[in-house]
Order: structure tokens, then C-alpha cells, then sequence
């Protein structure tokens, strides 16, 4: 638990309903094509999360405030980066919480219950439940809660993969990078960068790093952390995205809707297989939910450079107001999936931002000593760098 505890957490943060939902989009609208960009991105999201977590194992500091205290023009870039973070985060939690209530309207409905529960309702003892579990926790109650549900959220999701048996030649050709001539494949693109290499993943994790306790002599437990983590996003994702290229695909039908896949689980494998993916996606979604609540008054630590309370006035104020705006899904005249899609293409438009700065910080010899970044390390840095500029060009171009 000690050594992959920050992975499995930044899997349960990462692997939530939106990449289920973008990944599902991909693969239903364009079968394994896209597969190659869901490879860059975690060997490029593996690269960021050994360059911050070497700068935090070193610094001792965490991403927001090495970013205010050791730059220039560091601080108004440290507060773009955490008011960008903010608004993405809530933009992705409303669409968390909208598909989350349809899933369990959907279960009830698959239980034979003749009465159908109001979605509102379901959402607001969702945030409920949440509000408890926020106000009363500590974090190592968070850290094992995540560890248990992603569990569940791989095997279910791994069961998936094999009742569909997709095609691993479709699978093989995705690795070669194409881009397809369609409306809308730039947005899809940038949102599956924004899911995978998210920027809030490399803050949060310097912030969940450092709550372990780890020193620089835990420099290649971080990295083998990191690589776990990278390892399991690519492999959860790919599932997901081979499940959708195996049915929907296949039949020529897009995901406008995550129900559209249960219903067509019912269809192949009846009320078990449907039950199987709820409790996948469900999981997903609720491993997703603990770490957004919790973002915005970790990251306005992280900029302060004060402890983190999980029990703390702020945390639980901030907590439960992320948590009342998630009731937003339910009042926006757009279907949850759509704005799940939104809002990860949105998180792609910060990465160059947060990869600038570390690419400063980690060959800052007066931080970081003999531990500065190798040539290899900045050439990966660059790169990302790089992609991250294209990315963002894809989202701004699909948004106009």
C-alpha cells in the first residue's frame, strides 16, 4: 500500500467517467484509430509525473508554490494555473455527477422497479452521502477507499473487455497515428489528451507524494509509482476503448449517451453484463468525484504553501460548494456525456501551461543540485511540451 498508495489514487482521479465517456466516444465513433493518442499521452503523462515528483522529492515543496516562489512572473502563472484547474474540474464534475444519476436510474430500472427515480433526487443524495464522507474523513480513509474501488473499476472493466473479444489486429493498427476526416475528431483528441496527460494530475499528485511523506531517497519508489500509474491508465483505457470499437463500432452507432452502451451490454449479455458495466463506470465515477472535491482548497494550500486539513473550515466549505455545483448537470441544456467531452478537451488547453514551468524548475541548479534534469529528461520534457501546443490547437480549433 506504502509504495503504489499516490498511484492508485492518481489512477482513481484519472480513470473516472471521463475518460470512460471519451474513451467510449472514440472507440464507438472510430474504432482503435485513436489508440496511438491515448499512447502518447501516458508515456508523456508518466514523463511529467517523474519530472514534478523529482522537483517536489528534492524542493520538498509542492507543483503551485516551487511554481510562485522559484520563477518569474511565477506567481500570476501559479494562479492561471490554479483557477484553470478549478473551472475544469467543476465543468467535469457537473458532467460526473449527471452521468452518474442516469447509471442509476438506469440499475434501478434494470431491478425492475416500477417507480422511476428523479435524477435530481438521486443526485442530491449523492452529494449527501459525499458531504459525510468529506466531513468526517481523513485522508488515508480517502487513500483506501480510492485503492478499493479502482480495484473493482479494472476488474469489471477488465470482464468487459473479454465478453466483447474485440479485434487485436483493429487494436495493432491503432498504434499507427491517423486522424480521421470527420467533424469533431480534433475536439475528441484534445479530450482524450485532457483525460489522460491531465494537468491537474501533476499538481495533485506532488500534493498526494508529499502527504506520504516521501524524501528523496524515495526518488525510484516514486518513479516505479509513476510508472504503475501511467501503466494502469493505458491499460484501463485502452479496455475501455476496445470495448466500444468491439460494439458500438461495429454497428455503427456513435456514444451520444453512456446509456446507449448499457442498454446494447443488455442486448449481448443480458441484465449481468449491463450490471457488470454500471458498477465499472459507477466505480469510475465515484473514484473520480473524492479527489475533484478536494482540489480546489489542496491546490490553494499548494499556492500558500500551508498544510492541508482535510478536516480543516476551508476544505469543507470548498468541498461542499464543488459539491452543490455539481447539481449544474441537471439544469445545462447539454447531455452529461457532451459536457464530460468539454470539459477534458478544456483541460487540454492548460498542459502547455504546466510544463513550461517544470521544464524551468528542474534544470534550476540552485533547487535541485546534482538531481537536475538529464538530457534525456529534457528532451521528454520538450516533447511533451510540444504536444501539448498541438492539443491545444485541436480543442481551440473544434471549439470555434
Amino acid at each position: 500500500m506504502g509504495l503504489v498508495g499516490p498511484g492508485l489514487f492518481l489512477i482513481g482521479y484519472n480513470i473516472g467517467t471521463g475518460s470512460v465517456t471519451t474513451m467510449a466516444k472514440a472507440g464507438a465513433d472510430y474504432g482503435m484509430s485513436l489508440f496511438w493518442a491515448l499512447i502518447l499521452s501516458t508515456i508523456f503523462t508518466y514523463i511529467l509525473m517523474v519530472a514534478y515528483g523529482q522537483v517536489t522529492l528534492v524542493s520538498g515543496k509542492t507543483a503551485l508554490f516551487n511554481i510562485k516562489k522559484n520563477i518569474k512572473y511565477g506567481k500570476p502563472l501559479a494562479l492561471y494555473i490554479l483557477v484553470a484547474l478549478i473551472i475544469g474540474e467543476v465543468l467535469a464534475l457537473m458532467g460526473i455527477m449527471g452521468i452518474t444519476a442516469d447509471l442509476l436510474q438506469e440499475a434501478a430500472r434494470l431491478m425492475g422497479s416500477d417507480t422511476v427515480i428523479n435524477t435530481v433526487t438521486i443526485t442530491i443524495v449523492l452529494i449527501v452521502a459525499l458531504f459525510s464522507l468529506l466531513y468526517n474523513g481523513k485522508y488515508a480513509l480517502f487513500e483506501k477507499m480510492l485503492t478499493i474501488i479502482v480495484l473493482f473499476m479494472g476488474l469489471s472493466f477488465l470482464i468487459v473487455f473479454f465478453m466483447v473479444k474485440p479485434d487485436l489486429k483493429e487494436i495493432a493498427k491503432g498504434i499507427i497515428p491517423t486522424i480521421p476526416d470527420k467533424p469533431g475528431s480534433f475536439g475528441l483528441i484534445a479530450a482524450m489528451v485532457g483525460t489522460t496527460c491531465s494537468a491537474a494530475v501533476f499538481v495533485v499528485r506532488r500534493i498526494v507524494v508529499r502527504e506520504k511523506g516521501w524524501g528523496i531517497e524515495n526518488l525510484k519508489t516514486e518513479k516505479r509509482d509513476a510508472f504503475v500509474s501511467a501503466f494502469m491508465m493505458l491499460f484501463l483505457s485502452g479496455c475501455i476503448m476496445a470495448v466500444a470499437a468491439g460494439t458500438l463500432h461495429v454497428i455503427g452507432k456513435s456514444l451520444e449517451n453512456t446509456l446507449d452502451l448499457i442498454v446494447l451490454f443488455e442486448h449481448i449479455g443480458g441484465k449481468l453484463a449491463a450490471f457488470i458495466l454500471i458498477f465499472g463506470i459507477t466505480s469510475a465515477a465515484i473514484s473520480t468525484v473524492f479527489p475533484i472535491i478536494l482540489i480546489a482548497p489542496w491546490l490553494i494550500s499548494d499556492y500558500m504553501g500551508k498544510p492541508r486539513d482535510i478536516k480543516s473550515p476551508m476544505f469543507r466549505i470548498l468541498g461542499g460548494l464543488g459539491l452543490l455545483l455539481s447539481l449544474g448537470a441537471q439544469f445545462v441544456d447539454m447531455r452529461p456525456p457532451a459536457l464530460m467531452i468539454f470539459s477534458q478537451a478544456f483541460q487540454a488547453c492548460i498542459l502547455p501551461a504546466v510544463t513550461i514551468p517544470i521544464l524551468i524548475l528542474i534544470n534550476k541548479e540552485s533547487i535541485m543540485g546534482k538531481y537536475k534534469a538529464s538530457k534525456r529528461m529534457n528532451i521528454g520534457i520538450s516533447l511533451v511540451l510540444i504536444f501539448g501546443l498541438i492539443t491545444s490547437y485541436f480543442a481551440i480549433a473544434d471549439f470555434i
